[in-house]
């Protein structure tokens, strides 16, 4: 006994596409043009980005007149006496201010901001969400609004002790707290609510004081968030002009000058005066670099880890 099979619409059946299996063709295509778009955007941008900064780094190594012959051209002889010249002219001493300022000011801002967003984040009290939006208004408020009257405010302080008043590193650093501030706490705010509630509540049960599981147990967790807002605290700091031009002034004959990197860059440029010493403002802008391009490169991965696992918990 034998049975037919009809083999006729099974060609047919394998050929044709669902309405669904189209439109993932459609997407994929899409995807694949929307990929090439968004690389070329990509591969613009870092050659804008990177063409400036090699030629600063080449210019610093050449001679004046080899800058004003070919700009881009490789250096013919490296020559580091635009580094020593930088250095001798005031560079050294502005950097030192700046790390002075910048270490003090980054730990006060990450201790105080990590503090505060995590009580906002973890606890609810009354007024908990004002004094959310207080900070996340802060945020917002650009800082030449407040020159004129921040000015005056730390010239009083020093008034009270010459170590909080204009051309202190304290009052600058309690300034660049006070700016850093919302934003570290608006980051960390999101960033300590993704954390597993469970863990935190082991360690009270096992006797732990709200202290002790803060910095024993959350912010360990907390890790590649308080990295990411670093390095942006850092770059923010590390290049800030305003604020030193109109604090970091000298208010008396002899006093030492406290200049921040920025202002120093500036004060480079100037000195030249007529003269064209283009080598020795490459160098100091090198130097200037140089630490920001180290710290970013050393933790880039942190800060992508940072950035990312608020969205994939």
């Amino acid at each position: 006994m034998s049975t037919s099979v009809d083999n006729t619409t099974v060609p047919a059946q394998r050929t044709a596409k669902s309405p669904a299996t189209k439109k993932e063709a459609k997407f994929a295509d899409s995807g694949g043009v929307l990929n090439v778009f968004s690389h070329g955007f990509l591969a613009i941008w870092a050659l804008m980005i990177v063409f400036p900064l090699l030629w600063v780094v080449l210019g610093s190594f050449k001679t004046d007149a080899q800058i004003n012959g070919s700009a881009w051209s490789w250096p013919t002889s490296w020559s580091f006496r635009a580094f020593g010249a930088a250095w001798e002219k005031g560079i050294g001493g502005y950097f030192a201010n700046t790390l002075i300022v910048l270490a003090g000011s980054l730990t006060l801002t990450m201790l105080l901001g990590a503090m505060a967003a995590y009580v906002l984040a973890r606890y609810e009290f009354k007024g908990n969400r004002a004094i959310y939006f207080l900070f996340v208004a802060g945020a917002m408020f650009p800082v030449y609004l407040a020159l004129v009257p921040l000015f005056f405010m730390v010239r009083n302080l020093g008034e009270i002790s010459p170590y909080l008043g204009l051309n202190s590193y304290l009052g600058l650093i309690l300034v660049y707290v006070a700016y850093s501030l919302p934003f570290t706490v608006f980051f960390l705010h999101s960033f300590f609510r993704t954390l597993p509630t469970s863990i935190h509540e082991a360690a009270m049960l096992d006797g732990c004081s709200h202290t002790t599981a803060f910095f024993r147990i959350m912010i360990p967790m907390a890790k590649p968030g308080l990295i990411s807002v670093g390095i942006f605290n850092v770059l923010g700091q590390w290049n800030q002009y305003i604020l030193p031009v109109t604090l970091m002034q000298a208010t008396g004959a002899g006093e030492a000058d406290h200049s921040m990197l920025a202002q120093g860059l500036v004060n480079l440029a100037l000195s030249a005066g007529y003269k064209s010493d283009a080598p020795v403002l490459f160098a100091g802008m090198t130097i200037a670099m140089v630490p920001v391009l180290v710290v970013y490169l050393s933790f880039q991965r942190q800060v992508q880890a940072g950035l990312t696992s608020a969205t994939l918990k």
